[in-house]
């Protein structure tokens, strides 16, 4: 069974979006992804940036990229639902450190932080909803 008749037979709360809901979403954030990270990055790289601020985008970025192969690819409900509060934590954790730095790069990630914190909600509750699949 493909990913999306997997996902659709799951028992989710009422108010899940649609996946081209979510879909969609991800098209607008991932710019701004691309563009506040590869700016810490680079900022890094040049020295204007410690190492440690950007320590939380780097593992932030990893969680993010790996959770759709877990979730999806594995199917371990368990495993994405750490692996997303990872990236919620994360999020915080990259606010804070780049805030002293570069606030725009800071302010630039909250709509990231909203849709994160709806998405981990969601997550550990079809985790929850289907603990026994």
């Amino acid at each position: 069974m493909n990913w999306l008749d997997w996902y659709n037979t799951l028992a989710k709360p009422s108010w899940t979006p649609a996946p081209a809901t979510i879909g969609l979403i991800w098209q607008i954030l991932y710019p701004i992804i691309l563009v506040t990270f590869g700016f810490v990055f680079v900022q890094t790289i040049r020295g204007k940036v410690p190492w440690l601020v950007a320590l939380p985008f780097a593992i932030n970025l990893v969680a993010n990229l790996i959770f759709t192969p877990i979730q999806f690819g594995m199917r371990n409900l368990p495993l994405a639902s750490v692996d997303i509060l990872i990236v919620w934590v994360t999020i915080i954790w990259m606010m804070v450190a780049i805030w002293r730095h570069y606030r725009w790069v800071a302010v630039a990630q909250v709509p990231y932080f909203v849709w994160v914190s709806l998405a981990t909600v969601l997550q550990l509750s079809i985790t929850a909803m289907n603990w026994e699949k």
